[in-house]
């Protein structure tokens, strides 16, 4: 397994993402659209942080319960992407390794990394992402 292996061959490319003056509900959308965990929020071009599936789930009933549509839209409303993401994100560029990201995950507790070129998003890493790598390398 080579763990000096770029980042940026594993990472999902095609990132989805929101701007801070976006609404809540555009991000829970967004998530449930693509079934993903890990939204990055962009203010401009620049990473400002990162809102997961699970500070939404925080935020709302979470499908507890099954009529709670119209008291999960009202918390939504009251609140900013903004005041909910993660604004202490952490990224990595496209040439950190495989090892890298695997020391972050582990040492700082991220489940997700925005990858940057410079300063601008070019992907995602998770760690889904590391544990495939990892398993693919295995059966070589």
């Amino acid at each position: 397994m080579n763990l000096q292996h770029p980042v940026k061959d594993i990472m999902t490319a095609n990132v989805h993402a929101v701007n801070e003056k976006d609404d809540l509900k555009k991000a829970l959308r967004t998530i449930k659209k693509f079934k993903i965990r890990h939204l990055p929020v962009l203010k401009g071009k620049d990473v400002a942080g990162i809102i997961s599936s699970t500070d939404l789930n925080r935020l709302t009933f979470g499908g507890l319960f099954s009529n709670s549509d119209i008291e999960d839209e009202a918390v939504l409303d009251m609140l900013t992407i903004s005041q909910v993401m993660t604004n202490k994100v952490r990224s990595v560029q496209t040439d950190s390794t495989v090892e890298d990201v695997a020391r972050i995950f582990s040492e700082e507790g991220f489940h997700a990394l925005p990858v940057l070129e410079g300063t601008e998003l070019r992907g995602i890493v998770t760690t889904t992402d590391i544990i495939k790598f990892i398993l693919g390398s295995a059966g070589k």
